[in-house]
Order: C-alpha cells, then structure tokens, then sequence
C-alpha cells in the first residue's frame, strides 16, 4: 500500500494531557506538591520547544472539572502554584510572542483569580507568534454541553459547524496531535468533540521528565502517519501531488 511522504511542517496545534506529578513526587518521597511545582518547569521547557519547532497552538490540560475532588490541601497547593505562575511567567511570554489563553469554567474559580486570568491574557493579547491554550476547570463534556446550551438559548439550530463554533477552543483548530505523558492510554475527559482526528501519542514518561528529545520523539511519530481522514491512502497519496 503506497504511503503519503512524512509531512515536513510540524502540527500545527499540538495538546498534552500533562500526566505524572504526584507519581514523580512520591517517587522521590516528595509532597505531590512538589511534582507540580517541577510540572511548571517542564511546561516552561515544552512551550518553548514548541514555539522553536513552529507549533502555532499549544493545548495543556491544567486542572480538571474532576480534578476538584482531590485533596483539598492540593487543590489549594495548585491554585496558589498557578497564581505565582501566572506572576512568573507573563512577562516572559509576551516578550516572547505567545499568546495566553484559559479555557475552561471560571465560575468555580476566586474572583481574584478571574482577574489574573483575565489580566494576564490582556497582556498578552496582541502576541502572534503561538498560543497558549491552559485548559483550567475543563472537561470535555462540559465543553459539549456548554456549546449546545450556548446554541439553544440563542435559538440556533444544533449542528456540527455550529457546535465546532461554540465550543470553548473555537477560536484555533483542532488538534493534530495529543500527547499523553505519564503511561496512562486514555484522554480522560479531554477535548473529547476536538480530537475526534487527533493523532495520539502514549508516553511513559511522567511529564516532569518529559523534555526537548521527548517532544521530538512524538513529533517524529506524528510525522511518520498517514492522516486520511476517512479517504483512502490513495487518495491521500493523489491530493499531496497536487
């Protein structure tokens, strides 16, 4: 069966399920704290990875809907570890191009948390270089549910264009490739309407050792697919000579 050439372009938008903190903590005899806190470095390495290699979209799963029934003393831990990170980190993004996004339901969150969320993607608002999509109190299905409820109280009719247009992460495309760190081989309630094309990748690596050659490991997976989209590799093969 003939195959398509390897696409030389990386994905344009590339989501992680950032997976294996507590496990890298405990590991070390760590709080799980800690392996979130070594989580954030890995995240700074991986975005600016992924902005050298002319990814335009980076997706992460921060926090979770159900993320909210862990330990209440993580779950403070995280809030205040994302407030010194917001802090941090702004600065350096806009300098670098990158534009900050959070997506998921504010409602739960403190409204001075709201507000840094809201400031620190107005500070970087103009930046064109990437995106930077953190996935804060998100779930997937509550993406789906949020979209068709938007569309019914509207009165406008329920399909799959306008479903894609109400969705939380409306304004990038869909993904092309997920990344799932720390061994686990689910998407766990992640983009579930957005990654119904999403080449995905499995690693055991637990994301805070998931680093540069890492990265590029599941970019060269990636590029070694062939993405058909329901045709066949015919198809496919005859459409890239054109």
């Amino acid at each position: 069966m003939a195959k398509a050439p390897a696409p030389s372009a990386p994905p344009r938008h590339v989501a992680i399920v950032m997976d294996g903190n507590g496990r890298w903590a405990k590991r070390r005899f760590m709080p799980r704290i800690a392996g979130h806190r070594q989580g954030v470095e890995s995240l700074r390495r991986c975005i600016r990875a992924c902005a050298e290699r002319g990814v335009q979209v980076l997706t992460v799963f921060a926090f979770s809907s159900e993320n909210w029934s862990r330990p209440e003393e993580e779950v403070s831990g995280l809030m205040d570890l994302l407030g010194k990170a917001l802090a941090r980190e702004v600065p350096e993004l806009r300098q670098s191009g990158i534009r900050l996004q959070f997506v998921g339901d504010r409602a739960a969150l403190s409204e001075r948390l709201r507000r840094d969320l809201a400031q620190a993607e107005g500070q970087t608002a103009d930046n064109t270089r990437m995106v930077l999509n953190v996935c804060l109190n998100y779930g997937g299905r509550w993406d789906i549910a949020q979209a068709a409820a938007r569309l019914a109280a509207a009165g406008e009719p329920i399909t799959e264009a306008s479903l894609s247009g109400a969705m939380a992460l409306a304004h990038v495309p869909d993904p092309d490739l997920l990344i799932r760190t720390g061994g686990e081989r689910r998407i766990s309630n992640f983009l579930l309407w957005q990654c119904a094309y999403s080449e995905l990748v499995f690693s055991d690596r637990l994301w805070p050792d998931f680093d540069e050659a890492a990265l590029d490991e599941a970019l060269a997976d990636f590029a070694a697919r062939e993405r058909r989209f329901g045709q066949t590799s015919e198809q496919v093969v005859r459409a890239a000579a054109h």
